[in-house]
């Protein structure tokens, strides 16, 4: 892929959104200069486009950008004040059980490892994930997951899945020895207030994942409800 290649998936006068290849850094902040970075790919199409959220270099999927700086004040704040739906799906070390559930961890940097971040009962920032089972692969021993990062802290669901037991298939950081060739996350769906019209905005990007975690049919439950159940959840 070259250096200007932009998988494009939404584009309008107030924002950008594109699917962001695994690997490849979502902005320069800590690069050396002239080091390829999503950010500068998106600005040299569209020369207002700004910084709204980010994701980690081994993640792929959905980022917006917003067109100039009113679109960028406006998205921010849908972000911050949590406006904007956020789905991933992965694929995890390990059968987990049962269909839905909610982890519920405080997390805080991991200094003496940084970039880590690590589970803090103390010093832990707030963190919630909801998930829910799409698949489980009984030869692989793994399974596919619906994420959905209430909260938006660094590494959040990378830490929370590896806290119950069940760490990402290829995280290199945090599971070094499920070797795969990416890290098997990816940022499924956005869905927000058109921060210009008001309007409704639904994207999605398919999941870039192998299809071996699918699991059988038997193993995937029929019916999800939208709400999860007290006794789901998951305080480790």
């Amino acid at each position: 892929m070259s250096a200007d290649a932009l998988a494009l998936v939404h584009v309008d006068d107030a924002l950008v959104v594109v699917d962001k290849p695994a690997g490849l850094p979502s902005v320069p902040a800590r690069l050396p200069p002239g080091h390829d970075n999503l950010t500068g790919r998106v600005q040299r199409r569209f020369g207002d486009a700004l910084v709204v959220h980010r994701l980690d270099m081994a993640t792929s999927g959905l980022m917006v950008f917003a067109r100039g700086a009113a679109m960028q004040c406006a998205l921010s704040m849908a972000f911050a004040a949590r406006q904007v739906g956020k789905r991933y799906e992965a694929v995890v070390d390990g059968l987990v059980a049962g269909d839905e559930g909610v982890i519920d961890l405080p997390l805080a940097a991991d200094w003496p490892q940084r970039p880590r971040q690590r589970v803090d009962p103390l010093r832990g920032r707030p963190s919630l994930t909801r998930w829910r089972l799409l698949g489980r692969d009984l030869d692989a021993r793994c399974s596919r997951l619906a994420l959905e990062p209430v909260t938006g802290r660094s590494h959040q669901l990378r830490v929370h899945l590896l806290a119950i037991g069940h760490p990402i298939v290829g995280d290199a950081l945090y599971a070094p020895a499920l070797r795969a060739p990416r890290l098997m996350l990816h940022a499924t769906t956005l869905a927000l207030a058109h921060p210009a019209s008001g309007a409704p905005l639904v994207l999605t990007s398919p999941a870039a994942l192998p299809a071996s975690a699918a699991g059988a049919p038997a193993e995937v439950p029929a019916a999800v409800p939208a709400a999860v159940p007290a006794a789901a959840v998951v305080a480790v």
